[in-house]
């Protein structure tokens, strides 16, 4: 599995496809400016909304439940990098 770190995400978040896999309770919290919240337990009825010419980030609180996801969808044959360390260790910017 592929990974970024948080410092990587948030000096480049402007240029990345981010899917936030957390509930959307948690997002309503506030999430990086431009990703697309699809709560894991979604992501299979949803991938159908992603594209597997883009690359994804997942990201979501501490990095487990990002970390399935991307497994999930790497088997499905998307390009997918887990964001280490979820929003917890996030100190950019957000929304």
């Amino acid at each position: 599995m592929k990974t970024m770190s948080v410092k990587e995400v948030e000096k480049q978040y402007e240029a990345l496809n981010i899917i936030d896999v957390r509930e959307t309770d948690e997002v309503a919290a506030g999430k990086i400016p431009g990703a697309v919240n699809i709560p894991l337990g979604l992501i299979e009825f949803r991938m159908n909304e992603l594209d597997k010419s883009k690359d994804y980030v997942m990201v979501c609180r501490s990095g487990g439940r990002s970390g399935q996801a991307t497994q999930f969808l790497e088997d499905q044959g998307f390009n997918v990098t887990n964001m280490d360390g979820g929003m917890m260790n996030y100190e950019g910017e957000t929304k």
